[in-house]
């Protein structure tokens, strides 16, 4: 008779896992035995969180559902934000909860709480099973309310007996991966859009994380070229298109790249694949797009479309079938020339590009963040995975650094919470052994997760962490001299610790940066080192452009 644990671990192999991000505890020691002797990898962290973070980043860097597995009570708390972050950014992966003794329920039994309603808000779908027999109905049940629409984390809080509890019957093992439904769009909408892309004559792409998680890069590509628009794109879909494409521009993000605001602000059509109209895009308001701009929104969710902006179509669908429907419609008419237009965005980001270089020929000390960016993209490995996390630094080099391959450009999110940029890290290096995962954060950020360093070393994984430590949470330090200029700062100072012995500290190797002219030989260390290496540089606490859009937009 199998256990409970043997049905939850085989139920995870038929959907493809065939590894694990945990922290070990009472809960979860049965299902671990069971998942190592049937052949899955177990990847253990030094907090809950990052663990549920890990698996986050594998979910976004392979497109297939990763599974984090924590203990009961304060595992589970703990785990609550890496939940609600990959929730918030839309990726589909089970997260699993150890439970107490479903037979001391509610009579004060060592950690018993009521885990279901605590992550009931930040998941797609949540349960805790009654019976291990039911648990290959659970694996199956998560999987396709992760998958099926507008991707989430499916949860399962597990009692601990139910690992252990043996079954004489159980509901089938699934035979089969849940698959994904791709619908295609109505013959209408494709007529609609085909008539205002004859129309338009200042036409703009946005790609954001919806076209990454449809596979859509090929038909992305394919449709950018043949309607001749300049693409940007956002999220996940950074690098679908490559920087380097001459049609690619760059960031979506207005804030970040002054290109993108010019760009949206003079088109007639915008055509966003997708991505929602959020905060990033301003809510498709005026004050990044042209009012009497036409917009065609193409989105999983339906109740997505129109939200923060009238559309002229809105398209219930996903993302690569559309795209190829579209694709098969432009093939059989005769190209628009748009080379002028083309011409007036490409000046738009020459024009901010050449500020920053003017910045970057200016010298500073402690040296400016775009410094820092400045000799990181001569010596940067072109195939390696970047994974950015919050901070003040971290804002210049989304600009200044290109995304050019697809899966390579990860960030925090639409949650932003702070330290996701180290655990995502650690799963790119799992991932890809053979090419460098470089972790950008700012000295604040990386104190959320610095426990995860001995992780790394732990795990033999040689990723590159980049420290930009300028003493303090540099957001929130400049948004208070914008915001409150006869005041001092309050709340916003940190010591100058030298990150790179606690990472020495840890067993692995560092490198302490003062000077611009320390930065080559640095990375060329951190590059080619063979264990974890971070390079902790002095940084000026400098205003980022992101910051500085949000000080003016109040001083209006």
């Amino acid at each position: 008779m199998p256990s409970g644990s043997e049905l939850f671990v085989r139920s995870l192999a038929r959907q493809g896992v065939d590894r694990i991000f945990t922290l070990v505890g009472d809960h979860l020691n049965d299902v671990l035995q069971v998942a190592a002797r049937e052949g899955i990898s177990v990847y253990d962290t030094r907090h809950e969180s990052a663990a549920v973070h890990m698996a986050d980043g594998w979910t976004r860097l392979t497109r297939t559902p990763g599974v984090s597995m924590v203990t009961g009570a304060p595992g589970h708390t703990n785990s609550i934000t890496g939940i609600a972050t990959a929730n918030a950014t839309a990726v589909p992966m089970l997260s699993v909860s150890g439970m107490s003794d479903s037979s001391l329920r509610d009579r004060f039994a060592f950690q018993d709480m009521d885990q279901l309603k605590l992550v009931q808000g930040i998941s797609k779908y949540a349960a805790v099973p009654a019976r291990s027999s039911q648990l290959p109905f659970y694996v199956k049940r998560s999987y396709q309310a992760m998958l099926h629409g507008r991707p989430g984390v499916a949860h399962l809080s597990i009692p601990v007996d139910l690992f252990t509890e043996r079954n004489d019957s159980h509901y089938p093992i699934p035979t089969e991966p849940v698959g994904i439904l791709r619908n295609a769009p109505s013959n209408s909408d494709v007529d609609s859009v085909m008539d205002l892309l004859l129309a338009a004559e200042r036409p703009v792409i946005v790609a954001g994380s919806g076209a990454y998680w449809s596979g859509a890069e090929t038909e992305l590509q394919a449709f950018v070229e043949s309607v001749g628009a300049p693409l940007f794109t956002t999220n996940l879909a950074r690098g679908m298109v490559s920087d380097e494409h001459p049609l690619c521009f760059g960031y979506a993000d207005g804030t970040i790249n002054r290109g993108a605001e010019t760009a949206l602000r003079q088109s007639d059509l915008v055509i966003v694949v997708g991505k929602r109209l959020d905060y990033g895009l301003r809510m498709g308001g005026p004050q990044l797009f042209n009012e009497r701009a036409k917009t065609v929104q193409i989105d999983v969710c339906g109740t997505e479309l129109g939200l923060n902006r009238s559309l002229e179509v809105g398209i219930q669908a996903d993302a690569r079938t559309t795209l190829e429907v579209l694709n098969a419609e432009l093939a059989n008419r005769t190209p628009v020339d748009r080379s002028s237009w083309i011409g007036e965005v490409r000046h738009g980001c020459d024009t901010y590009a050449a500020e920053v270089a003017r910045l970057t020929a200016t010298p500073r000390s402690p040296m400016h963040s775009v410094h820092v960016y400045d000799a990181l993209r001569r010596s940067i490995p072109s195939d390696a995975t970047i994974c950015w996390d919050g901070g003040d630094f971290v804002h210049w080099g989304r600009f200044m650094l290109q995304a050019r391959h697809v899966g390579r450009w990860m960030r925090l999110g639409s949650l932003a919470g702070l330290g996701v940029g180290l655990p995502i890290g650690l799963s790119a290096q799992i991932l890809r052994p053979d090419s460098k995962s470089v972790v950008i954060t700012g000295d604040g950020s990386l104190g959320f997760y610095i426990g995860e360093l001995d992780t790394a070393v732990r795990l033999g994984l040689p990723l590159v962490v980049i420290v930009g430590n300028d003493g303090g949470w540099g957001v929130e330090r400049e948004l208070q001299r914008g915001f409150y200029p006869e005041s001092d700062t309050v709340a916003c100072e940190l010591r100058r610790t030298r990150y790179d012995l606690v990472m020495k500290g840890f067993g692995g190797d560092g490198a302490h940066v003062t000077s611009r002219e320390q930065l080559p030989d640095a990375f060329k260390r951190a590059f080619r080192s063979e264990r974890p290496f971070l390079v902790n540089v002095e940084i000026d606490g400098a205003g980022s452009p992101f910051t500085q859009y949000q000080i003016d937009r109040r001083a209006r």
